[in-house]
């Protein structure tokens, strides 16, 4: 009975990341099955949280508190041993079975519930802060998952890694979703950057796909693009930390969401009225290109320093200004 019930709990969750993560569940492929069915288990968490929250307006934002509250319950009562439902059954297996720490469980929950209350960021700092809650700590849950066998010290060095990569993933999605998150009232592009620009955010929450045609709105998304490149190549390094049998996951992952950049590129920036896809054609080419990635030998001299971010903002706003000019 228990073991029909495992079955059952671990196929909910890869019926909830199949429907709803097309690139990270091809990505989950490369793992063994234990790893596969982890990974499952926490996207099913996380998507959950994030879905209770993207149903926010001003009507119900109370409401959808307490239930994030009593979700943030669930998954206390999980770790002390008593879940209820095949989700928390499966991140109580996961959280066992993989050691896995429940700080950036709670911090995913701390992240997504901003969605509640803040819907605009001055910054990129502020933003940075918003990715790190929502997506560096699902890095840090998959790091313990992928596991790294030179031991504690090194895992320590691969979650700065993952995290970074999690940063990244999130401004992808952020990027890929303007359109999306307008509607819903959100508008997560640091009103600093779009100042830049002659934009703000309010011009996102109101000019609809007229928004796409401003002059600014291209360098304004080349500008984003090229921090989240900035942002993978930093945490690519990182990769060559794990076991080797999830390598080839981790890599899909980060070479599957860097390709969304390129399908925005190919958009014209036109994030508003579209949202940017990769192909299915594509997506395959991923997946065969991970299953041939060898990670290479980790440079040990430079990872006491950690990710290694390689971004000038200066150069890039002097080179979308001649696109503005251009324009």
């Amino acid at each position: 009975m228990i073991a029909h019930a495992s079955h059952d709990d671990a196929s909910e969750c890869a019926r909830i990341t199949m429907a709803h993560a097309r690139t990270f569940s091809l990505a989950s492929r490369l793992l063994p099955g234990a790893k596969r069915r982890a990974a499952y288990a926490l996207y099913a968490f996380c998507r959950i949280a994030d879905d209770l929250v993207d149903q926010a307006d001003h009507d119900n934002v109370a409401r959808l508190g307490e239930q994030l509250t009593a979700y943030r319950t669930q998954l206390q009562a999980a770790l002390d041993g008593r879940p209820s439902g095949p989700i928390f059954r499966e991140v109580a297996w996961v959280a066992r079975e993989f050691d896995v720490s429940p700080d950036p469980l709670f911090e995913l929950l701390d992240g997504v519930r901003r969605d509640l209350e803040a819907h605009t960021y001055d910054s990129w700092t502020e933003l940075e802060r918003y990715c790190e809650g929502v997506a560096s700590s699902v890095g840090e849950m998959c790091t313990y998952v992928f596991g790294v066998p030179a031991g504690p010290a090194m895992r320590t060095q691969a979650i700065q890694y993952a995290r970074t990569l999690g940063t990244a993933m999130q401004l992808t999605n952020i990027l890929r979703d303007v359109g999306e998150d307008a509607q819903r009232g959100r508008c997560y592009l640091p009103a600093e950057d779009m100042a830049r620009f002659g934009l703000t955010p309010q011009d996102v929450l109101t000019r609809g796909a007229d928004l796409a045609r401003h002059r600014g709105w291209a360098p304004l998304m080349a500008y984003e693009v090229s921090r989240a490149r900035a942002l993978y190549a930093a945490a690519m390094p990182g990769i060559a930390l794990l076991h080797h049998d999830a390598q080839r996951c981790a890599a899909a992952c980060a070479t599957g969401y860097a390709g969304i950049l390129s399908a925005i590129e190919a958009q014209r920036y036109d994030t508003i009225s579209t949202r940017a896809r990769i192909g299915r054609l594509a997506r395959v080419g991923i997946l065969w290109n991970a299953w041939r990635y060898r990670a290479p030998a980790p440079d040990l001299s430079a990872l006491g320093h950690g990710p290694r971010i390689v971004w000038e903002p200066n150069a890039v706003a002097k080179n979308t200004d001649s696109l503005i000019r251009l324009a």
